[in-house]
C-alpha cells in the first residue's frame, strides 16, 4: 500500500458512516445474538480456540453477519480475504484460492473466505468454490438474509455449520445506542450529546430489531441538530421521529419473510383467528405485497379450509377481489379486509381434501375398470350391455337409491368426510345414512383396507450412537423421557449436574452439538473416565468435564458470565450434602427462559427386599419383624401427594415455576452373588449396606438367617425391581 492508497483508507474510515465506524472489533464488543456467540457456546470456544470449520450467517439485515465475520478475522491467525457476491465473481474467488494456497505453502497458513451475500453468487460461482472448500484451502464464512437451505449450493451447506442470527433485542438495540454515544474516537463520545428517553425508545421501537437502521436515524439526528449555548445537543422526541419516519419493515417478496408472513397469515384465517389474520394482512400491506397474490391465497383457503361449513364463503371471497380490482388502492383495502374477517369467521371444514385421498388412490392403485352398470349406454347397451344395471335415481323417492358407484375393488372406500360445522353439519346425518344403505347393498363384494443445522460428522455420530445405546433400556427411557421435558435446541448451553455414567452428558451432546455441554462428575474416577471417553471426539465439540463437592457443585464453575439454558440432572439430590441453597444457586446459573430438568429415584415408593421373598421361607415371626424394619426405614420419609407440594414450594420460593410427574419404573434385575454380599456386608458410614441400616431392629442370628434365605430363594434369580420416579421440570418465573 503506497501513501496514496494509506491516506485514502483513512479518508475512508474517518468518513464512513457511523453504523460502520462502529462495528464491533471483538467478542467482547458484539451485541446481541446471545444463543450463538455466547459463553460457553461452540462458535465463541471455536473462535478463542481459532479452530474454525466452515460457516455461514444467516439472518436478517443488521444483526451482526458481516460485523461477526470481521471480529473473526480480528481474532484469529488465519489469513482473512473478503469479497461481496454482488460485486465478485470466478476471477475473484481464483484469485482468493491462488492467494490461500501461496499462503499455505509458503508459511503453512490458514486462509479464511469471508463471502458476503453468498446467495447473490450463480450456481456455476458457488461451484467454483466448492472443491477448496472441500479440501481445505479455505474455510469459508457466508454471510447471506436468505435461506441457505434454498439459496445456497447444498454442496456448501453440507459443509458448513449453519448459525442464525436474530434480530437484536430492545435491551440489544440500547445498548449498541449507548456505546456509539460514549465512544470517543468512533462515536459520539466527544460530543455532548443529550438522547432522551423518549426519543430513544422511539428509535429503538422503529429500528425493529436492525442495529445499522438505529445507527443511521442516530446519526442523522445528532448530525443535523445544532448544539444549543451550553454546546449540548440535543435529540429530542421530535427530531428522532424525524430521522426515523417509518419502521424498518423485513420483506422480501422472493424470500423467507414473505413466505414466513404468508404462512402466519393463512394459518391464523384457518385457526379463526381475526386479530391475528388482521395483523399479518397489515404487515404484508403494509410492506407493499400484491394484494393480487393475497386474494389468491384467500380464494384457495376458501375451498380448502371453509369449503361446504360455509359455500358462500367463495362466492364473498370472489366479490371482494372483483371489487378490489374495480377500485383499487387505498379503498381496495376494505374488500382485502372484508374477505379476510369473512373467511377466519366462518365455520371450518376440510372435506374437499377428500378429492387428494382419491387423487392417491388413482395414482398408488391399479386402475379397475368402470363397472358395466356406471359405462356409456349409448353406444353399445345392446351389443356389449354397457349402462345394464344402473338404476335412474329421479325414478325412486328422494331421488336417491342404494346403489354402487365406484368400482368393485373400491367398495365402501370413503374419501369425503363431512365435518359437522355450519351447512355442511346438515349434511353429515344424510350423508352416512345413505353409505350405510350402500353398504347394506353390497352383495359379496370385498371392501379394501395414512429443526441450528450442522452437516453430518460420522465419526462423532457413529461414536454417541454406540455410547448411548450402552444404557439399558429403563435407563434409556428415563433419559429420552427426561429430555422431552427439557426440548433442547441446538444451540442450547447445558449442564448435567450429575455426569456419572454419561446417560445424560451425551444425549446433551448430540442434541446440543452447535452449544456446548459441562459435566459435573463427583469422583475422580468418573471424571476421569468422562474425559477418556470423550477423547474419541474433536476438541470444540467434547463436553467440559468438571470434578465437583457434593457441598457446593456449582463452585466448579469459573466462569461467572455462564449461564445456561438447561440444566439437567439424574439422581443429583443424593449427591447435595447441603439441600437447602441448591435451588437458590440454580436460579443464579440458569438463564432467564431456561429450564431445569431433574429425575429422582423415590425410595419411599421403591420395592422392599422383603416383598421378594417366599414368606413361607422363614419364619412368620421373622418375616413380619423383617417388613416391620424395612418400613421403619421410611417412616420419616413425606408421602408421594406431599412430596411433590414441597418441591413445587421450594422452587416457588426462589422464583421457579415448577411442576412435577410420578411414574413407575419397574427394571429386571440380575441377583448376582456380588450384589448379595454388597446387601449384607457392612457398608461404610456415608454408604450403610442393606444390613446395616435393618441392624437396629434384627439381632446378627436374624440378619444370617435372612441372608441365608436371600442366598436360598434367589441367588442368580432375575427379579422384577419396582421403583418410582418423579421429574421435576421448572422456569423461572416473568
Amino acid at each position: 500500500m503506497d501513501l496514496f492508497d494509506q491516506h485514502r483508507q483513512q479518508l475512508i474510515e474517518q468518513e464512513a458512516p457511523l453504523a460502520a465506524r462502529m462495528r464491533p472489533r471483538s467478542l467482547d464488543e458484539f451485541v446481541g445474538q446471545d444463543a450463538i456467540i455466547g459463553p460457553g457456546r461452540l462458535l465463541r470456544r471455536a473462535v478463542q480456540a481459532d479452530q474454525l470449520a466452515s460457516l455461514i450467517f444467516y439472518g436478517p439485515p443488521g444483526t451482526g453477519k458481516t460485523t461477526l465475520a470481521r471480529v473473526i478475522a480480528n481474532t484469529t491467525q488465519a489469513h482473512f480475504i473478503a469479497i461481496n457476491a454482488v460485486l465478485s465473481g470466478v476471477k475473484e474467488i481464483r484469485e482468493a484460492i491462488a492467494l490461500a494456497q501461496a499462503k499455505r505453502g509458503q508459511y503453512s497458513q490458514r486462509t479464511i473466505l469471508f463471502v458476503d451475500e453468498v446467495h447473490r453468487f450463480n450456481k456455476a460461482q458457488q461451484d467454483a468454490l466448492l472443491p477448496w472448500v472441500e479440501n481445505g484451502t479455505v474455510i469459508l464464512i457466508g454471510a447471506t438474509t436468505e435461506n441457505p437451505f434454498f439459496e445456497v449450493n447444498k454442496a456448501l451447506v453440507s459443509r458448513s455449520r449453519i448459525f442464525q442470527l436474530k434480530p437484536l433485542t430492545t435491551a440489544d438495540l440500547k445498548q449498541v445506542a449507548a456505546q456509539a454515544l460514549s465512544d470517543r474516537d468512533r462515536g459520539y463520545g466527544h460530543k455532548s450529546v443529550v438522547l432522551e428517553p423518549e426519543a430513544l425508545d422511539h428509535l429503538v421501537n422503529v429500528a425493529n430489531g436492525d442495529a445499522r437502521t438505529l445507527l443511521n436515524a442516530l446519526e442523522l439526528a445528532v448530525e443535523t441538530t445544532p448544539a444549543d449555548t451550553d454546546g449540548k445537543i440535543h435529540v429530542t422526541l421530535a427530531v428522532a421521529e424525524d430521522s426515523i419516519q417509518q419502521r424498518a419493515v423485513l420483506y422480501d417478496k422472493e424470500g423467507d419473510a414473505h413466505f414466513d408472513t404468508i404462512s402466519a397469515f393463512i394459518k391464523s384465517v384457518r385457526g379463526s383467528d381475526a386479530d391475528a389474520a388482521l395483523y399479518w394482512l397489515a404487515q404484508m400491506v403494509y410492506a407493499g405485497e400484491d394484494p393480487r397474490f393475497i386474494f389468491r391465497r384467500l380464494l384457495i383457503l376458501a375451498s380448502e379450509d371453509v369449503g361446504l361449513a360455509d359455500p358462500q364463503a367463495i362466492t364473498v371471497v370472489s366479490s371482494c377481489a372483483m371489487a378490489f380490482d374495480r377500485v383499487g388502492m387505498p379503498e381496495g383495502r376494505y374488500p382485502l379486509a372484508q374477505a379476510t374477517l369473512y373467511l377466519a369467521t366462518a365455520p371450518k371444514s376440510n372435506s374437499v381434501m377428500g378429492f387428494f385421498d382419491a387423487l392417491a388412490t388413482v395414482e398408488q392403485a391399479q386402475q379397475p375398470a368402470v363397472p358395466n352398470p356406471m359405462r356409456d349406454a349409448s353406444r353399445d347397451k345392446k351389443g356389449l350391455g354397457h349402462g345394464q344395471g344402473y338404476l335412474y335415481p329421479h325414478a325412486y323417492r328422494d331421488h336417491w337409491v342404494a346403489q354402487q358407484y365406484l368400482p368393485t375393488s373400491l367398495q365402501g372406500q370413503v374419501f369425503y368426510q363431512p365435518s359437522n360445522q355450519g351447512y355442511e353439519g346438515t349434511l353429515q346425518t344424510q350423508v352416512s345414512r345413505r353409505r350405510e344403505a350402500q353398504l347394506a347393498a353390497l352383495t359379496g363384494a370385498e371392501l379394501p383396507e395414512m429443526l441450528t443445522y450442522s452437516p453430518p460428522d460420522l465419526l462423532p455420530d457413529r461414536w454417541l450412537q454406540r455410547s448411548l445405546a450402552q444404557a439399558g433400556e429403563r435407563l434409556a427411557q428415563v433419559r429420552d423421557r427426561l429430555f422431552e421435558l427439557a426440548q433442547l435446541q441446538r444451540h442450547h448451553l447445558v449442564l448435567d449436574l450429575n455426569a456419572a455414567s454419561g446417560l445424560l452428558t451425551w444425549e446433551a451432546l448430540r442434541q446440543a452439538p452447535e452449544g456446548g455441554v459441562y459435566a459435573l462428575a463427583y469422583k475422580a474416577a468418573d471424571a476421569e473416565a468422562l474425559q477418556e471417553q470423550g477423547q474419541a471426539l474433536p476438541d470444540l465439540t467434547r463436553p467440559t468435564v468438571l470434578l465437583a463437592q457434593p457441598s457446593a457443585p456449582f463452585a466448579a464453575l469459573s466462569q461467572p458470565a455462564l449461564t445456561f439454558d438447561r440444566i439437567i440432572g439424574r439422581n443429583v439430590w443424593a449427591h447435595l450434602s447441603d439441600r437447602a441453597h441448591f435451588l437458590p444457586q440454580v436460579v443464579q446459573w440458569l438463564a432467564p427462559e431456561g429450564r431445569l430438568v431433574l429425575v429422582d429415584n423415590l425410595p419411599q415408593a421403591g420395592q422392599r427386599l422383603y416383598q421378594l421373598l417366599t414368606p413361607a421361607g422363614l419364619a412368620p415371626e421373622l418375616y413380619q419383624a423383617l417388613a416391620a424394619a424395612e418400613t421403619a426405614l421410611y417412616q420419616n420419609e413425606p408421602d408421594l401427594a406431599t412430596l411433590q407440594a414441597d418441591l413445587i414450594e421450594a422452587c416457588k420460593r426462589v422464583g421457579l415455576k415448577a411442576t412435577t410427574e410420578i411414574l413407575p419404573a419397574p427394571i429386571e434385575l440380575y441377583l448376582s452373588a456380588p450384589m448379595l454380599q454388597r446387601w449384607f456386608q457392612p457398608g461404610s458410614k456415608a454408604r450403610p449396606s442393606y444390613s446395616d441400616r435393618l441392624r437396629p431392629w434384627l439381632s446378627a442370628a436374624e440378619m444370617a438367617t435372612v441372608q441365608a434365605v436371600f442366598k436360598q430363594q434367589l441367588l442368580n434369580q432375575t427379579l422384577t425391581w419396582h421403583s418410582q420416579l418423579i421429574f421435576l421440570q421448572a422456569q423461572i418465573v416473568g
